[in-house]
């Protein structure tokens, strides 16, 4: 079968191998105070009592003021220019959006946002689950800001870095990248920002081989609560800048840009192999301890999903960087282990940047194609509504364990046939797991692997009601079995214990430099770090 007739049959059964089912789908942070705080927050005085009404002539002042361009419920473009990825929030109005060209521009919205008491909302890629890219207040959108220049080495260092612009999208860094012969590790999931994927990790198709994208982090220059222009790394705001790597999108300013490090581009080879349902426990199963096993180079998931028409498909797929034959010889472990005959199953080369669209569910489109309409003219995506949650697994799970997560996603087929969804497990360890958990704000290093459910729901409050209902259904079924932690970039607004989930042990510390670098709670949306613990609340020991 050739690669565009494996995407195809892919698409067919209704579930991206390694693609933007797993991807890293998240915002930069959004004030729009959905879901519930458990934590005390502090308003700032200039941002509430004795502000000016804001009428039309403020408006104009700050859309002269910028290089970029402001657009306001009136103006023609307000429609298109306020939607974020989810049509589930489609109902959401900003008082503007300012697409900001510069960090000068950044700086002026967040001043005129705090002089007349409306909330600063940094959005990037616009994925958030919990919809906290939008908002009733000010739209910072940096997509402007989306030049990608790579750095010849040090002439004390033989790697390369990356200036990335905090607004670029995903599969626009790849294609950039791919000219100069290097990666970044990063997520999937084309249309999702730089920005929302570095500052809350970046868990990737390459990261057991070279880490989380916010491990590649050299640097970052973000607008601040006061309206400053910082640039944060190991020798200036080192605190500021242990927090941008996992503490999570729009939390402690807007993001302008990043430096990070690459390497050289290295053979690689992709693999989709799957099983009729019947098999499903053995799949998983067996692809758990084969992943645990293998080798660093080797990236892969599981998934375990109920594609409406298509029926229940179980499914491992992956990347290695090494050789197609290397590969080979890992994925027959895994058939072997499994004990039954795949009914499709592919091994083969690739090169980076289609290995990157392949895994994007791009195969079959140029790069201007693998875009949303609105991102590029020639975009031949589509915006979806989607509920999800996720948890991690931090040993291998008895039999029991792997039955009940098999058991969930049959739940779902019977109960909602119509709509797609189920569990993608997505490995961990190699690289990841080689970072103490207290060298970066990402706490998640001691991972076997994490779990990303969610269901396909559109627009209708039914389904997403459903949808909603059945990951409660995951979650406790899973409870036994997982260790009660939760991926922040898969932010999740019905989580009650979302600071240990996300933080755990690094809580603390987020906490301290939230209230360093804004002690007024500028940047605050329902799961934004707090200022301060509430009583009686405290991060678990490390």
């Amino acid at each position: 079968m050739t690669r565009s007739g494996r995407r195809q049959f892919l698409r067919a059964c209704g579930w991206a191998a390694a693609g933007a089912a797993s991807a890293a789908l998240v915002g930069c942070g959004d004030t729009s105070g959905r879901g519930s705080r458990s934590s005390k927050t502090t308003t700032a005085p200039s941002a509430t009592s004795s502000t000016a009404p804001l009428g039309a002539g403020a408006w104009s002042a700050l859309a002269s003021s910028l290089s970029g361009h402001l657009v306001l419920p009136s103006s023609p473009g307000y429609a298109t220019a306020r939607l974020v990825y989810d049509p589930r929030f489609d109902d959401v109005n900003p008082a503007a959006v300012a697409f900001c060209a510069s960090a000068a521009d950044v700086q002026r919205c967040v001043h005129f946002a705090r002089s007349h008491g409306i909330r600063p909302i940094p959005r990037c890629g616009g994925h958030s689950y919990g919809g906290y890219s939008t908002g009733t207040g000010l739209v910072i959108d940096v997509t402007p800001m989306n030049t990608v220049s790579v750095r010849s080495p040090a002439p004390d260092s033989d790697t390369a870095t990356v200036v990335v612009g905090g607004g670029t999208l995903l599969v626009d860094l790849y294609d950039q990248l791919s000219r100069d012969g290097v990666l970044v590790p990063g997520g999937s999931c084309p249309t999702v920002g730089i920005a929302g994927l570095a500052l809350g990790g970046g868990v990737g198709v390459l990261g057991r081989a070279y880490g989380l994208t916010c491990d590649a982090m050299v640097s970052a220059q973000i607008v601040t609560a006061d309206g400053t222009v910082l640039t944060c790394d190991r020798g200036r705001h080192e605190d500021l800048y242990w927090a941008c790597r996992g503490g999570g999108g729009g939390n402690f300013g807007v993001v302008t840009s990043f430096t990070f490090r690459t390497v050289p581009i290295p053979e690689l080879a992709l693999f989709t192999v799957d099983w009729p349902w019947s098999a499903a426990s053995e799949v998983l199963g067996s692809w758990l301890a084969w992943q645990h096993a293998g080798p660093e180079q080797l990236w892969s998931n599981c998934q375990l999903s109920s594609v409406g028409s298509g029926g229940m498909r179980a499914r491992t797929a992956g990347v290695y960087v090494g050789s197609t034959a290397a590969l080979s010889s890992l994925v027959q472990r895994l058939v072997d282990a499994v004990g039954s005959q795949p009914s499709y199953q592919f091994v083969g080369p690739e090169q980076y940047l289609q290995a990157m669209l392949v895994e994007a569910g791009c195969e079959a489109m140029s790069v201007a194609q693998c875009h949303l309409p609105t991102q590029n003219p020639a975009g031949a995506l589509a915006r979806a509504g989607s509920v999800a949650s996720s948890a991690y697994v931090s040993a291998l799970p008895p039999s029991a364990g792997v039955a009940a997560w098999v058991q969930a996603v049959g739940d779902l087929g019977r109960a909602l046939p119509n709509l797609g969804g189920g569990l993608v497990f997505d490995a961990y360890g190699g690289a990841i797991n080689a970072v103490a958990p207290g060298d970066t704000a990402f706490v998640h290093r001691n991972a076997l692997c994490g779990i990303e459910a969610s269901v396909a729901t559109g627009t209708t409050a039914s389904a997403v009601q459903d949808g909603t209902t059945w990951l409660a259904h995951f979650a406790a079924a899973a409870a036994p079995y997982v260790d009660g932690a939760a991926y922040q970039n898969y932010i999740d607004p019905t989580l009650a214990d979302w600071q240990r989930a996300y933080y755990g042990a690094n809580l603390k510390r987020l906490v301290s430099v939230k209230a360093a670098y804004d002690p007024d709670d500028v940047f605050r949306f329902a799961q934004s770090i707090p200022t301060s613990l509430a009583p009686g609340v405290s991060p678990p020991a490390p």
